[in-house]
């Protein structure tokens, strides 16, 4: 008896051993004492580098990987796209299909309604890489984030704060570099961080104006106080970053621009989104009048039933999507009359939203760390390909996605390529 005694408890020990790992399929390795920092550069246009006005990302890209470019999700705007990032889900998977959008349960979504933003019921179609990371039992963090501010699946990131765009890049980077300098018993182990000037500034002036041109390069400076912040610490070979941008920008001259009345009324129909991809939705009784009036081509937009949209956008099934989508032609905006005459004529602006596949919209992936190479380059790849690679990154099982991590997997050193079970 005192032989088998000992047997049966090494069985049992086993057997209580498979059911631990059974019981936590979230995670896929032990976490390595690497925090991951995702930096978003809001509207930088994957061609900004041959400006030669960003020595900081470059030496990051020399100590690292960059694509040749990425290419952002339809529709190429802001949230749609930020929250395919750390989503790994196509906007009509998510449902956070527009920057303003209509949901017949909740109502009307706009990014200047805090409320909104904050509203959980927005964001329960995907899960964000930070809820995951929670989930496995990481720590996380986000300085801006589009749905950070939103509990999602019960959870919002560990630290957080609402949007300010009055807070300076230097100020949001010395905010990072703090949380990254904090022992491992409370330092993140995924953390995001936004700068939106670029995006504000091409805007209101046009991506080639002198504003945002020094808007490019004090973000650059930004990253090089990061750089060498974490350098300084000892810790800049020890932190995976990685730097992306949403979408890039397209130059809208003075006059390209039409009012949304002009394309179909008030009394017609519902317009539930404006700009650049614009969301329509027939009133009861005006459906064969509004099609009739509006889909096929037109001298500066096009319009599809939201069944029919071009199949490379992958979009249009979701609830959200409006019964009309018409896309706008590269440079040409579509506003309401109100707030189209009061632009200034003759003034030049930015504007972004067009079909992704232009070069335009391209946007940026760079990335360095202990899990990169170092001077390779990728070739064009998805955006909704980054999320797993951030699951890979911080060692958890990734959630349903439409992306897939081949394409990023030449950026790894071998022991980061290879899939751990």
């Amino acid at each position: 008896m005192r032989s088998i005694i000992p047997a049966a408890r090494a069985a049992l020990l086993a057997f209580v051993l498979i059911l631990t790992a059974c019981a936590a399929p979230t995670r896929s390795a032990p976490p390595a004492d690497t925090p991951l920092l995702l930096i978003s550069i809001d509207g930088f246009r994957a061609d900004y580098f041959e400006l030669g006005l960003t020595p900081n990302l470059e030496r990051l890209a020399r100590d690292g990987v960059r694509a040749q470019w990425m290419t952002p999700s339809y529709p190429s705007l802001t949230f749609p796209n930020h929250y395919t990032l750390v989503t790994g889900l196509r906007p009509d998977h998510h449902g956070v299909i527009h920057n303003s959008m209509w949901d017949t349960a909740i109502g009307k979504f706009k990014i200047s309604d805090r409320d909104a933003v904050g509203d959980t019921r927005w964001w329960k179609g995907g899960e964000p890489i930070w809820i995951g990371a929670q989930k496995a039992g990481l720590r996380s963090a986000t300085l801006f984030w589009p749905g950070s501010e939103a509990p999602i699946h019960g959870q919002r990131p560990n630290r957080w704060r609402p949007f300010d765009a009055k807070i300076d890049e230097n100020t949001r980077v010395d905010e990072v570099l703090g949380w990254l300098g904090e022992p491992a018993t409370t330092r993140p182990h995924v953390a995001t961080l936004y700068f939106d000037a670029l995006d504000h500034e091409s805007h209101d002036h046009g991506p080639n104006s002198p504003e945002s041109r020094e808007a490019l390069q004090r973000i650059d400076a930004a990253v090089g106080r990061l750089l060498d912040g974490l350098a300084a610490h000892g810790q800049l070979e020890r932190v995976n970053l990685i730097v992306v941008s949403d979408h890039g920008m397209a130059e809208v001259a003075p006059g390209q621009r039409i009012a949304v009345e002009d394309m179909v009324s008030v009394e017609q129909a519902v317009v539930t989104s404006v700009g650049q991809s614009i969301g329509i939705a027939p009133n009861p009784g005006h459906e064969a009048e509004v099609e009739r009036r509006l889909l096929g081509p037109h001298d500066h937009y096009d319009c599809w039933r939201k069944s029919e949209l071009p199949a490379r956008w992958h979009y249009g099934t979701h609830p959200r999507v409006p019964p009309i989508v018409c896309q706008m032609h590269e440079g040409w905006d579509a506003i309401e009359d109100a707030k189209l005459k009061a632009w200034p004529k003759n003034q030049t602006r930015g504007s972004h939203g067009y079909d992704p596949a232009l070069p335009s919209m391209r946007a940026i992936f760079l990335a360095r760390g202990p899990a990169f190479k170092r001077g390779a380059i990728l070739p064009p790849f998805d955006n909704v390909d980054v999320y797993p690679l951030l699951a890979r990154l911080i060692g958890i099982v990734p959630a349903k996605n439409d992306g897939d991590i081949t394409p990023l997997l030449p950026a790894l050193l071998p022991d980061r390529a290879k899939k751990k079970q």
